[in-house]
């Protein structure tokens, strides 16, 4: 078969080799219980976190750039993929947390064949999808939780080497957004879309832009504004990115939500900044 889950449609035979993701079937670097995702995901007992390797995006700033690049994780079957779900579950966990999921689309389908959780399944993506990949996984996905990185075209350009990031971005999270939102008793989400979005440096007039379209998603969706950026990755031939954002830059951006009149955000302090919220893998 030939890959064209990600935009990128290299057309690679993952049965025989690697496609432009860099992985052929499933690998992964980490599952357990994380307790840094917004508060009704992450809720009372932690998220229940699958880290994929391997992507389609490839941002140089990337926080999780070895598993980006998958130079690291071991590779599992469908079927030990749905005993992960299994042993979450057990474990507590509120939701299933598939992130980086998109090039695994179809062996996820699968696992959630062999066993469906009897919790929400969360699809959280670097947003760059396409809508027919969407629309399979809008089969077993309770909660969106997509990143919205770039609508500059020459940001993305630079930081992925890829200029259509907006291009495929933009439809696949208004497709995102239409997942109906809904809470238990307790406040834990059961099911929606929330938009996150990581303020870069130099690059809050693009983060405005982000702002204006959320807005423009109605009223369901919620807005989590990440001031976490910490310098990682293969940064050495990008100075900007070399250091973390500023006062000004987060508060031109906060105003901006303050002005589109946003409800629904989350944000985090500036202070939050820190490689020690980086996971530590496993494999």
């Amino acid at each position: 078969m030939n890959c064209t889950l990600c935009p990128v449609s290299c057309g690679a035979n993952r049965t025989k080799g690697v496609g432009y993701c860099g992985v052929s079937g499933i690998k992964i670097a980490k599952y357990y219980l994380h307790p840094f995702e917004e508060p009704p995901i992450s809720f009372k007992n932690g998220s229940g976190c699958i880290f994929f390797c391997g992507c389609s995006l490839k941002c140089v700033f990337c926080q999780n750039y070895e598993l980006s690049r998958s130079a690291r994780g071991i590779e599992i079957s469908v079927e030990r993929l749905a005993q992960i779900f299994k042993e979450l579950e057990d474990m507590g966990a509120d939701n299933i947390n598939l992130v980086n999921p998109t090039h695994f689309v179809s062996h996820i389908a699968g696992a959630i064949a062999i066993y469906k959780p009897k919790i929400p399944v969360v699809y959280n993506s670097h947003g760059y999808e396409t809508l027919q990949t969407l629309k399979v996984a809008n089969t077993f996905t309770d909660i969106f939780l997509p990143d919205l990185k770039f609508i500059d075209p020459a940001l993305s350009k630079r930081y992925t080497g890829k200029s259509n990031y907006a291009q495929y971005a933009l439809p696949a999270i208004r497709f995102m957004a239409q997942k109906p939102l809904k809470f238990d008793s307790e406040g834990k989400m059961l099911s929606g879309c929330i938009v996150r979005h990581l303020i870069l440096p130099l690059a809050s007039s693009d983060s405005v832009e982000i702002v204006k379209f959320v807005k423009s998603l109605g009223d369901s969706v919620y807005f989590s504004l990440m001031s976490q950026y910490t310098p990682f990755g293969e940064i050495e031939n990008f100075k900007e990115l070399q250091r973390k954002i500023t006062a000004r830059e987060y508060n031109k951006v906060l105003q901006a939500v303050q002005d589109e009149g946003l409800k629904k955000v989350f944000l985090q302090d500036i202070e939050s900044a820190s490689e020690q919220f980086i996971p530590k893998w496993d494999y």
